[in-house]
């Protein structure tokens, strides 16, 4: 049964609780495993995935993705659409790596056979895609859990400074960005222009240049509010899909 924590206290947990092993998740490159979290007398599930768990990527600085993580986190919570569970950076059983909040959910239920009226909630998931410029945003990685709502997981190979969207969800390619989502959007471009607040923690886990390249997609967007069509000169779909 999943435990309901307020946000302060579920990141206060994740970053201080005590850890404990409980599994790993076989599927995928990386070491991935599923942790309790003990504090306060609460046990909460979580996700770990250590630094040294990471295969080497020929475009992705080692040991980077687990910041990506992070950053994916920050991200989602700036622009107010709460898409990524709680994700921190912290020392784990094989040394530093992210730690998110499990979320309870049926495995097989998954993008390619969501019902129509859920994939017409992918939107915001379309975009913050297109802004984290994930570069392998499979049908699984969309989760939908008990109450309705849609999380995103997995993203370690995300704010490449070169383009690598990578993506199963181009259902909305040619349409007008919804404003609604626009207005979020323009909060962003200031928030990255400084040297504090979000700037500042995601100069934690990514490097100057994919924190301006961050900045120039938002803009980019803003200044042509429409869904992208996929790109012809290279993949633009992950492998495998699922």
């Amino acid at each position: 049964m999943a435990i309901h924590l307020d946000p302060e206290s579920l990141q206060f947990a994740l970053l201080h609780g005590e850890l404990e092993l409980k599994g790993q998740f076989m599927l995928g490159s990386n070491y991935t495993f599923l942790v309790e979290v003990r504090h306060n007398g609460q046990t909460i599930q979580a996700v770990y995935k250590p630094q040294r768990g990471e295969r080497p990527l020929w475009d992705f600085p080692e040991e980077s993705l687990a910041g990506r993580e992070v950053a994916a986190y920050l991200v989602s919570r700036a622009l107010g659409w709460d898409l990524v569970p709680f994700t921190v950076l912290r020392d784990g059983p094989f040394g530093p790596g992210s730690l998110q909040q499990y979320i309870e959910y049926d495995p097989q239920y998954h993008y390619f056979n969501f019902s129509e009226s859920d994939r017409q909630r992918l939107r915001p998931t379309a975009l913050f895609d297109l802004l984290a410029n994930n570069a392998d945003r499979k049908g699984s990685h969309v989760l939908v859990d008990e109450t309705g709502h849609i999380w995103l997981i997995d993203h370690g190979v995300c704010f490449h400074e070169e383009d690598k969207l990578r993506t199963v969800i181009w259902d909305f390619a040619g349409e007008a960005i919804p404003a609604d989502l626009l207005t979020a959007l323009a909060a962003l471009p200031p928030a990255l222009s400084g040297t504090s607040g979000l700037r500042a923690e995601l100069g934690r886990y990514l490097s100057p240049g994919e924190i301006a390249a961050l900045q120039k997609r938002a803009e980019k967007l803003l200044a042509k509010p429409v869904f992208p069509h996929p790109p012809r000169d290279r993949r633009a779909y992950p492998y495998p899909p699922i």
